[in-house]
């Protein structure tokens, strides 16, 4: 790797789930000569995601590019006007605007039966178990689906109704890989989002846990964000 590419990536999980789950794209990204960070939301509201998502970015040696899953899309939304993020790749992720929330996103847009969210009475939701399987990783073998059905991850259902108050894809350039048969987001909804924030678009046959089941795909996406964005980052330096 030429000391001209980006080399640091910070990966952020969405809701139900956790840092974990992008194992396989660390090892490739890790073989690859690249440097990965992979933040733990605690999902316990926005701010708490970006402050956690900002304090690994605090720690970065140089410009960064800044992943986001699902949920983890609005969190990159907000977190990435951090000096140190050269570029954003959405992986099927929410992409809210200045002032929105990530609710105001589904507006619209077809419902998605499969995706059944239990919440509790402490407004903490998490992926109904019988229905996780199919609503969130219908491409991950039984075995795999139990066990992250099992340790899910709830997060505060308020976050849904929480505006971002930036937005970084108005200013740095982004990426999107969104699965095809995303049962979680309607498709139409992923694809305007993603055309919306300019972004340069990879689709690939796939769950919403595409994070692991399309692992390479994802990993590719991301080395091609760090060299398209690297003479930006060169521009720009790292305040």
């Amino acid at each position: 790797m030429s000391t001209e590419e980006i080399k640091n990536v910070v990966l952020v999980h969405g809701a139900f789930a956790d840092g974990s789950g992008w194992r396989r794209v660390y090892e490739l990204l890790t073989a690859r000569g690249y440097r990965v960070s992979i933040v733990q939301n605690p999902l316990t509201s926005l701010e708490a995601d970006v402050a956690a998502t900002t304090r690994v970015l605090d720690l970065q040696d140089g410009p960064a590019i800044l992943v986001g899953h699902s949920w983890g899309g609005t969190v990159i939304t907000e977190a990435g006007v951090h000096p140190k993020v050269a570029g954003l790749v959405y992986v099927s992720a929410l992409a809210p605007d200045a002032g929105e929330t990530t609710a105001q996103q589904y507006e619209g847009f077809a419902p998605t039966p499969d995706f059944v969210i239990d919440v509790g009475d402490d407004g903490y939701g998490y992926i109904n178990r019988d229905a996780f399987q199919a609503g969130f990783a219908a491409d991950v073998s039984d075995a795999d689906a139990a066990f992250m059905a099992d340790s899910q991850v709830p997060i505060d259902m308020a976050v849904f109704g929480t505006a971002v108050s930036a937005a970084a894809w108005r200013d740095k350039p982004s990426w999107a890989v969104i699965a095809t048969e995303d049962r979680a987001f309607d498709q139409a909804m992923l694809q305007h989002m993603a055309s919306r924030i300019g972004a340069d678009i990879t689709n690939v046959p796939g769950s919403h846990a595409l994070f692991i089941t399309q692992a390479r795909t994802v990993a590719d996406v991301i080395v091609t964000a760090a060299s398209s964005a690297a003479p930006v980052a060169l521009g720009a330096g790292t305040r």
